[in-house]
């Protein structure tokens, strides 16, 4: 039995991926800044954690004794952003969370993750600069770049220690930070989600994927 640290467990995707995994029979730790009864009733362990604070992101790296088997950077805000309106609080609230987060808990969790672990990091194709054919959501776009940036650093950091990384894209899905909008439910892209962790290997280390398997383009 592994241990499996979910960040922004406490719904949509989040909890999808506590589910499968204590489905497993895992030990699941659900990081996030408030529990759910959906979570609660999953039994997964709930621990205090806003990755926009840096004070609550280095209490949870103290405090956790477990040895952690694959890390889930899940934890996000998408907050629309244009040109015309451009709210440069919103743009820096999606870089602490999107991109700052998943670096810093990474870095506080160094010592808990055990050696052939495995982190796994829920981006998104907005994202990818190639993909970006129809601009806006600066603060959404811009963040997801910088972690697919840090994804790929960490990769050839912890590579010396076995530990392989990979960054996701889940789709466009039901949830509610798309309004409900989107092509899949949340428990089907938490299915593909896992699928591609289960293929995560340190020769693969690293790559970009849709949560349906095509490699994404930078």
């Amino acid at each position: 039995m592994s241990t499996v640290l979910i960040t922004g467990a406490n719904r949509g995707i989040g909890l999808e991926l506590a589910r499968i995994y204590a489905g497993r029979g895992h030990t699941v730790i659900a990081a996030c800044r408030r529990s759910s009864p959906e979570l609660e009733a999953i039994g997964a362990r709930f621990e205090v954690l806003d990755v926009a604070d840096d004070a609550s992101v280095a209490a949870l790296g103290e405090r956790l004794e477990d040895s952690l088997d694959l890390v889930v950077h899940n934890a996000g805000v998408l907050q629309r952003t244009t040109l015309d309106a451009l709210d440069l609080a919103a743009v820096r609230r999606q870089f602490e969370v999107n991109a700052l987060g998943p670096v810093k808990l990474t870095a506080a969790l160094q010592a808990r993750l055990e050696d052939g672990a495995k982190v796994a990091i829920i981006t998104s194709r907005m994202g990818s600069i190639a993909d970006n054919t129809s601009g806006s959501h600066y603060g959404y776009r811009m963040s997801k770049a910088a972690v697919n940036t840090a994804g790929v650093s960490l990769a050839h950091d912890l590579r010396p220690r076995g530990i392989a990384v990979a960054l996701l894209h889940p789709g466009y899905v039901r949830t509610g930070m798309t309004g409900g909008n989107g092509n899949w439910n949340a428990d089907e892209a938490a299915a593909a989600l896992v699928q591609r962790v289960d293929e995560l290997t340190l020769e693969n280390s690293g790559t970009f994927w849709h949560a349906e398997g095509p490699v994404l383009p930078w």
